[in-house]
């Protein structure tokens, strides 16, 4: 079984594609993304839901779900405007399941300024205050708390 296809839609590789569910090495997952390949490996260090797979030589191969997650990192970081300490706090306690199906979604902040889903997610948040706050609210208000305490701090200098 070929990991390359002409058909399936999957990333070209030279004048062939590779197949949606093949494995990507670290500089074509960088390139993707558009960052440094020691940038990739900085971020497996601080976020645990990277893992890819390393073979002889440490040769890493990412699985498609490990794409998806370092997708979501990039936006979170990048487009987002989030620091590591701050996207770490997002995704905390998340798997990389739910990290893929996020990286599908629209950024947070955009969803947050959005004019329709603030009213959504103060509802969804009083509503809840009796039964407690649901994981993705936790994430999302504890982030806010630190990138306000960021702010704080650097406005007290």
């Amino acid at each position: 079984m070929s990991i390359y296809t002409a058909e399936d839609g999957g990333q070209e590789q030279g004048d062939v594609k590779k197949a949606k569910g093949a494995f990507r090495t670290i500089s074509e997952v960088a390139d993707r993304l558009g960052v440094q390949q020691h940038v990739l490996r900085f971020w497996e260090t601080k976020f645990s839901q990277v893992k890819p797979l390393t073979r002889g030589g440490g040769r890493r191969y990412y699985r498609p779900e490990d794409v998806a997650v370092l997708e979501k990192i990039y936006n979170i970081l990048y487009k987002e405007g989030y620091t590591i300490k701050g996207a770490q706090k997002l995704l905390k306690g998340m798997s990389k399941g739910q990290i893929a199906k996020l990286s599908l979604q629209r950024p947070a902040m955009e969803q947050v300024n959005s004019p329709t889903v603030v009213p959504s997610v103060l509802s969804d948040v009083s509503s809840n205050v009796s039964g407690g706050l649901n994981t993705h609210q936790k994430a999302v208000l504890e982030s806010m708390l630190g990138d306000l305490k960021e702010i704080r701090d650097i406005l007290k200098k």
